[in-house]
């Protein structure tokens, strides 16, 4: 059996240098609470909003977030997506779009090993979820 991304830190139970997940405009807190959720139960915590909706902290995101605390108390916020990106080597953006810039695409099961790789190198990356309403825009690619 492979092993998780990263290596296991066996004082946390969590992932060594987990990936960064990066929510861009996050319109509603169900979401963004579901989002903390789901990412808990992969064993990441290191969640950045930038311009959220709603504001921040958001009751609903707290209610929705169904006991990943963890996630929501260590939330944080950004007004641009360059600062919260600023500290990894690599992101990674998630679009249903197919796009004229050239950029390697990747399926979710074709990403894996590629960033179990770079993670293995001591890299730090993030995943990148655009607006609910939009997506991702190409100004957050480029």
């Amino acid at each position: 059996m492979s092993e998780p991304i990263g290596s296991a830190k066996p004082e946390t139970g969590g992932i060594a240098n987990p990936p960064v997940i990066i929510l861009i405009e996050p319109q509603l807190g169900d979401n963004i609470g579901k989002a903390a959720r789901a990412m808990l139960n992969c064993g990441l915590v290191d969640l950045r909003l930038v311009r959220p909706r709603d504001g921040w902290p958001n009751e609903r995101a707290t209610a929705n977030a169904s006991g990943a605390d963890i996630v929501i108390d260590n939330t944080k916020v950004f007004e641009r997506e360059e600062d919260a990106l600023a500290d990894l080597n690599r992101v990674y953006v998630t679009t249903a779009r197919t796009r004229d810039a050239i950029k390697p695409v990747f399926t979710p099961k074709g990403l894996a090993p590629e960033m179990r790789a770079v993670i293995g190198r001591g890299e730090k990356v993030g995943v990148m979820f655009g607006p609910e309403r939009t997506g991702v825009r190409n100004e957050h690619i480029a």
